[in-house]
């Protein structure tokens, strides 16, 4: 079981940088429900929490309150990029350091983030607009690798 422990400080902060990034590359995606939006990415970390001892990686991940700050990028597209080169920087420290199970569950906990925050309000009549679609689609490649 690979957890906290296995990282340098650095290291640890990019693997904490993934799941917030995904949810803000969703919120950025499509105007309005940002309140919304960031409740249910609190609340994905929360339901990850009540699994508590499944994985040790996602138990001291969810531990640690999810940080974004969106303020520091002057652009949609800075944005996008940042947050994405957090999420292939997070993959790649964990590649290295956790078996590939528990890479496998990291993956599926940013999708499942993702697709709480884009699920989170309505838009244009539908639960998932394009665009949301759209940056999940690129999360996951982002992410690479299975993560069904």
């Amino acid at each position: 079981m690979t957890g906290k422990a296995d990282f340098s400080e650095a290291e640890w902060v990019q693997v904490l940088e993934g799941p917030p990034s995904a949810g803000m590359l969703v919120m950025a995606a499509q105007h309005g429900g940002t309140l919304r939006e960031s409740f249910a990415m609190a609340k994905a970390y929360t339901e990850a929490r009540k699994q508590h001892g499944q994985s040790e990686l996602i138990d001291e991940i969810v531990s640690a309150k999810p940080k974004m700050d969106h303020t520091r990028y002057h652009s949609s597209g800075e944005l996008r990029t940042a947050c994405l080169g957090h999420l292939g920087q997070a993959i790649g420290v964990l590649e290295g350091k956790a078996a590939s199970s528990e890479v496998d569950e990291y993956r599926r906990f940013v999708l499942g983030v993702a697709e709480k925050v884009a699920a989170a309000h309505r838009e244009d009549g539908v639960a998932v607009s394009p665009a949301e679609r759209d940056a999940i689609d690129q999360i996951s490649q982002a992410l690479g690798g299975p993560a069904g």
